[in-house]
Order: C-alpha cells, then structure tokens, then sequence
C-alpha cells in the first residue's frame, strides 16, 4: 500500500492532507476533531497583535452553479478574533496531545521587526513546528498595512521573511497573495529572504453577487459590502498554473511548495502535487461537506498510487513540471481532429450549435429519410480546438484523435510564419516537447 507520509521542509505529517489557516482552524475544538478525522496537520488560523482583530457579521457569500452547487466562495473575515493567549495555549495543548501531526501556525503583524521579534519565541514555546506569514489576506488587512499589502511587493516579502529567519529556529513557509501580476517575483523575493517553502494561493479579490433589490453585493453588512477573498474549486485552475510557475522557475526550483486552492477530492491534490506541491491545503471542501472529506481523499488518492506503482509522494511529486512549458515552445507541426463515438452519442446537438456558430463549422448535422440525427465530424475542417469535447454531456463520446502529419517537431520560435522568427530562433526552450 503506499505510503502517504511527508516530510515538508522538515516536518512531518502521516499525510499531504492539511487545513489551511481559515475559520476550520481557529480554535482547539475544531483542530481536535480534525485530527480524529485523519488530516495530517493544519495550519492555526493567523494569530496577530492584541487587541484582537474584531469581525463582522454577515461574513460569507457564494458563486452558485445548478442545483445551488457552491462553485466559489466568498468571504471578508479577518484574523482571529481570539486572545493571543488563548491562541497560544491551545495550540500548545493540541501539540502535546497530537505530537505526530503537522502544526503549523499562521501569522500577520505589523512591518516593524519588533512585532516580529516579540511573537516568535511564544510560537516556539508552543512546542508547533513552524510558521506561515500570511502574505495574501486581500481584505480589511492590507488597510492596515499587512497581508497583501505586504505580499504584492517583493522587498517586503523578503525583509519580513529575513526578519523571521533571524528570530525563530522554526521552519518559515510563505503564504503568497495571487492579487499580483507576476507570482514569481514574491517568490523569489520569500527565498531570497530564507524561506524554507512557500504556499500559495490564497484568496482573490472577488465580489460574487448582488441583491439587485436592494443594490448591495453579498454580503451584505448593514447596508453596505466590500470585496472579499474567493476560494472553492472556481479558482483551482488559477492557482495550479501558480503553482506551476514556481515550480519551474530557474530561480526557484526546488523550493517547497505547498499547495492550496479549491483542492476538493484526491485527484484535486494529485494535480497540485505533480505540479510540484509536496503538501496541500484544503479549506473551502472542509467548510462544505465537514472534516470527514480526508478520509476519501487519503483512501483515492493511495488507490490511485498503487495503481501507477508510486510508492510515495516524491514519487510523483512534480513529475508534470518538465512537461509544461511556455506557449513558444509547443510543436506547432502537431494536430488532432475530433472523433465521435456514434454508439455514444445521445442526438444532442450541443457539439453542433457550438460549432457551427462560435467555431469552425466543423460538424454536420444529417438527417436521415426516417428524420434521425446523426452528427458526423468535418475533418477538413476540424482544427482540434477541444470545444465540441468540452460542450458534450456524454464522457468520451468525442475523442480528439492525434493525426499523423509527417512534420517534425517546430515550434513558434523557429517557425517560418512567425515574422519575428530569426531574431528568436535562437532561444534556448526550458524544455523541448517532442
């Protein structure tokens, strides 16, 4: 059976199955009925300067699919608005009675080193096994000068890392904020600065919907909103390609990453880890459908493994970077038309209309004498574009079959038809795709 144990810069955890730094992780009851779950470490909801932080109420909204399916979710809740006292000692007493289980514990202070200097030592007092600077809060912090107010600019990312590195023994993993343009330069910037692994993504500026009534966005506070930070599976493809940036960025690969964003099931977590993830955070799916979710993914996602002979997580940790590339790269000389599967097809039409009026008239749509439809693939026509696929409600009734064009690999830098091709074909890919 395979082993589905870590080690993550340093700590170890029974499992990749953490939960991210959120209300599931803001206080000893919650963290304890978590591990009695099986997850295999959490990251302690973001501790901060007393006073505690002071929520309001309402605190959530949703983006909603068919059938009130939760595709994101929006929320403009703070740090914890607990004690640090209370904080500390129940992280305390969690690790003692839990001392096999990752516990990573959440921070947000002020940018003055003094702040950062003073919490640390109580951190470690703790007995957890190491921090992770919230860089990403998009909401009601970066007002204040913190969150990612801090993690869109890189020198603050690497001065405040720096500072942690000189103040605490305890692994230091940097939450990065996706409200920036290039995710690469805070990374670089955290590892410049001593990091011992980042995690990203966190949440992104989002409203997700209206009372058109009343005219006031969800939710709603009073009579009045603001945005908040969106998680859920909506943004799981924005932060895989985040992730996937790090991972093969000369500058910082190597670094740990650990995964986070709209992780909702094994494969969820399979994709994040071999897109260069050694660890994932789950958050939204716990909130939804409880803490009992870990127990599926642990049991998928070793199937899964044993299945393609992985006996382990670095196993097959980022085994999909090599083969990601820039758009540059890809062999322009490489073609598949779309098939589709006449005993499948229901008569839908879907591949057809979505054709013929968004793509390449592709697809014919025949009537027999008998007046029974049948949709048939125009191959001289058919570009490969994916669209009739995706539209399909049947799974592999259209297949995109690869053709056999007799060219050689080619990519945008050495094409002919690229009119900037020689002052680029030179360039050397990361890697070749063939």
């Amino acid at each position: 059976m395979a082993d589905l144990s870590i080690e993550f810069c340093g700590i170890k955890a029974p499992n990749p199955f953490w939960l991210a730094s959120a209300p599931p992780t803001d206080k000893a009851y919650n963290v304890v009925r978590a591990f009695e779950a099986g997850w295999g470490g959490v990251v302690w909801k973001t501790l901060g300067e007393d006073p505690a932080a002071v929520n309001v109420s309402s605190r959530y909204s949703a983006h909603y699919g068919k059938n009130r399916e939760v595709l994101g979710f929006n929320n403009i809740e703070l740090i914890t608005d607990r004690s640090l006292e209370i904080n500390l000692r129940e992280i305390t007493q969690v690790k003692k009675d839990w001392p096999d289980r990752a516990m990573i514990v959440s921070l947000m202070l002020p940018c003055e080193e003094h702040y950062w200097a003073d919490i640390l030592p109580k951190i470690e007092a703790t007995g957890a096994d190491g921090i992770e600077l919230n860089f990403g809060c998009p909401h009601g912090m970066p007002e204040r000068g913190m969150g990612a107010a801090v993690g869109q600019v890189p020198e603050y990312v690497e001065l405040v890392t720096r500072w942690c590195k000189q103040h605490t023994r305890l692994p230091v993993i940097v939450k990065l904020t996706p409200n920036i343009t290039d995710v690469r330069k805070p990374a670089r910037a955290a590892k410049a600065g001593g990091a011992d692994a980042v995690s990203l993504i966190n949440t992104i500026n989002s409203i997700t919907h209206l009372d058109l009534d009343r005219m006031v966005a969800f939710p709603i506070v009073g009579n009045a909103s603001t945005h908040g930070g969106y998680c859920g599976s909506a943004v799981k493809p924005i932060a895989l390609n985040m992730v996937a940036e790090i991972a093969r960025d000369p500058e910082t690969h190597g670094l740990p990453i650990s995964g986070i964003g709209g992780i909702g099931n094994w494969r969820d977590a399979a994709e994040f880890i071999a897109l260069g993830a050694s660890s994932v955070q789950v958050c939204t799916a716990a909130m939804l459908h409880g803490f009992g979710i870990v127990k599926e993914m642990k049991d998928g996602l070793s199937r899964w493994m044993d299945e393609k002979g992985y006996a382990n997580i670095a196993a097959f940790s980022g085994k999909a970077v090599p083969n990601t590339t820039d758009w540059k790269y890809l062999d322009m000389n490489y073609a598949v038309i779309a098939q589709i599967d006449q005993d499948k097809c229901i008569k839908c039409g879907k591949c057809y209309v979505a054709c013929e009026d968004t793509s390449h008239q592709a697809i014919a749509r025949l009537v027999s004498e008998t007046e029974e439809r049948t949709y048939e693939v125009i191959k001289d026509e058919c570009i490969g574009c994916n669209l009739c696929e995706i539209t399909c409600p049947v799974e592999a009734c259209i297949t995109m079959v690869p053709q056999q064009t007799g060219k050689p690999y080619m990519n945008w830098t050495q094409d002919p038809r690229n009119p900037r091709a020689e002052n680029v074909a030179t360039e050397t890919p990361e890697r070749v795709l063939i």
